[in-house]
């Protein structure tokens, strides 16, 4: 099918991208080309450093920084293991309760910091007395959306940073968050792309707050020139954070998130979220304004009727996005009749 100007093999009833992003043609195809090249021998390391750079660029323009203030990483959990290990003992870190572990369980493993978990709806008003808020901009199990105004004005108000995993929101949520301390994301899910790829965007006043936990020779100024020897000599922005490139992953993210850098991401959120209401609707439920929606709804009935779906917290779980259509919403509704 054609949607938001390129092509999407994807199967009716797909509602599983909160799970795995089904990747635009243009990706695909890059992923493959490069396979190929790897197949017969014409790999040559240095070539993927400019799909790195385009990715990076792309997760900076998404998420509102500059691209010197983003690093590379391989998933969510290793890019936040740099902010949580370098807390010192006694750090108070807040959270949402039921949040995805990644980004709590890197806080949690930290011994000197005392991680405490209030409702997502209370977050903003239980600030005062941490030092760092971490949460997700949107909650993977049900899709509810963290107040980002209201978050703010209480972080600032009490002088605590705070670190965003903006994984279910970028590339469907519009998103201007330069104002945190760090932002992580992952590509595997909204912005379709290959796992293997996720980012960090460190703001720049918190880089000494961050430390390099998987401190590497791509972590370099000139990475070709730290492959070798101390002295430690890392890069002066936020590419002191990287982790070598899976390569794969950063072909396909290239070509993905220049994708969705380029959309107009109020019309995305406008399809995913009209789609999910409008299911929300005929299901004599409250329109809940999120790509994703949380059903009390049996799982293996869902299969049968050719839903693509996941179970989080107990409960159906599935997502709108770019490729979706009300025939879509209809296939769900049939199978709950």
């Amino acid at each position: 099918m054609r949607a938001f100007g390129t092509d999407f093999a994807v199967p009716p009833g797909y509602l599983n991208t909160p799970s795995v992003g089904i990747p635009p043609a243009p990706v695909a195809a890059a992923v493959a080309e490069s396979v190929e090249r790897w197949r017969v021998g014409a790999t040559r390391p240095g070539e993927f450093d400019q799909y790195v750079e385009r990715a990076r660029a792309g997760f900076a323009r998404l998420v509102g920084v500059e691209a010197g203030d983003v690093a590379i990483g391989a998933s969510v959990s290793q890019l936040v293991a740099n902010v949580a290990a370098a807390l010192p003992s006694g750090t108070r870190v807040l959270a949402a309760e039921g949040d995805f572990t990644s980004v709590t369980f890197p806080f949690a493993a930290n011994p000197g910091v005392t991680v405490t978990e209030v409702p997502l709806e209370l977050l903003p008003e239980r600030v005062e007395g941490h030092d760092v808020v971490a949460v997700s901009v949107v909650q993977s199990a049900d899709g509810r959306i963290v107040d980002l105004p209201a978050l703010r004005a209480a972080a600032e108000a009490a002088g605590a940073a705070v670190l965003l995993d903006a994984t279910q929101a970028v590339g469907w949520l519009p998103l201007d968050v330069a104002w945190a301390d760090w932002v992580a994301g992952a590509g595997y899910k909204w912005l379709c792309s290959p796992r293997g790829g996720a980012w960090l965007a460190v703001r720049p006043d918190a880089r000494e707050r961050t430390r390099p936990v998987a401190a590497n020779w791509y972590a370099g100024e000139d990475p070709w020139a730290t492959v070798y020897g101390l002295p430690l000599r890392l890069a002066g922005d936020a590419r002191a954070f990287d982790l070598s490139p899976v390569w794969l992953a950063q072909v396909g993210s290239a070509a993905a998130l220049e994708y969705f850098a380029g959309l107009d991401l109020a019309q995305v959120k406008a399809h995913n979220v009209g789609l999910a209401d409008l299911l929300l609707e005929k299901l004599g439920l409250p329109p809940r304004g999120s790509a994703i929606v949380s059903l009390d709804a049996d799982p293996e009935r869902a299969a049968a009727a050719g839903i693509v779906s996941s179970v989080r917290g107990g409960r159906l779980r599935v997502g709108f996005h770019l490729y979706n259509t009300a025939d879509d919403v209809e296939r769900v509704l049939r199978a709950f009749e």
